[in-house]
């Protein structure tokens, strides 16, 4: 009686004895595959190769896309060093906000950016950004964990932007203190572009400047 073997039987059976075909390598050149890449039947060995190389493309493709994001954080390091100093480097509290969102326009090419500020010190008070802001916009700024983005929905804040008709995409940033909940301030960015600020796209980096014009604007509180 003869035995038949059935296809899992043969796996498991090569899979157990991985010297095989060291062997048997005779086998090597007789075994005929499918290829998809050329269309015929090819050797095991061919096959083989065809599947590394496949890997190998695979691997390179990864690593040209890892050097790409590598690339774009050392842009935006760079960037967040060069409008940091710009903030160092400001002479006086009262030309901190304009040196900030002016220093986010140029450096990080937003079309649009503003803040305003409540709470200020008495000799603020007349100043553009601590021009009013209404108790409903206080309060969805204090609901702020994180940074908004998203699209331009007849926010207050969008208001505040100079050509606010032109603004699709916004992005808002709440400053406040570290370890408390009530926010002082907005710091506002908005584009043309509807994708620019995208409710989708990561908001870290976003965090890191809200987090640093806050540092550098509380020199302007009560």
């Amino acid at each position: 009686m003869t035995y038949q073997l059935d296809s899992n039987a043969v796996a498991d059976f090569l899979s157990d004895n991985p010297h095989f075909f060291e062997e048997h390598s005779e086998l090597l050149s007789r075994v005929k595959l499918t290829s998809p890449v050329a269309g015929r039947a090819v050797s095991l060995q061919e096959r083989q190769m065809e599947v590394l190389r496949d890997k190998i493309k695979v691997h390179e493709m990864r690593l040209a896309e890892l050097l790409r994001i590598a690339q774009e954080n050392d842009a935006i390091t760079q960037k967040f060093h060069l409008w940091t100093r710009s903030l160092l480097l400001a002479r006086n509290d009262v030309d901190m906000p304009h040196t900030l969102v002016s220093g986010l326009q140029s450096i990080f090419s937003v079309p649009h950016a503003t803040l305003r500020i409540w709470g200020v010190a008495e000799e603020f008070a007349h100043t553009w950004f601590a021009a009013d802001v209404s108790d409903d916009a206080k309060i969805f700024c204090n609901g702020l964990t994180t940074p908004y983005c998203g699209p331009n929905q007849d926010f207050e804040a969008a208001t505040w932007i100079d050509e606010a008709e032109s603004v699709q995409s916004i992005a808002m940033l709440p400053l406040r203190l570290a370890d408390v909940p009530e926010a002082f301030g907005l710091l506002v960015l908005g584009s043309p572009d509807p994708q620019r600020f995208s409710a989708d796209m990561a908001t870290d980096f976003l965090s890191k400047i809200s987090e640093t014009a806050s540092a550098a604007l509380t020199c302007l509180l009560d």
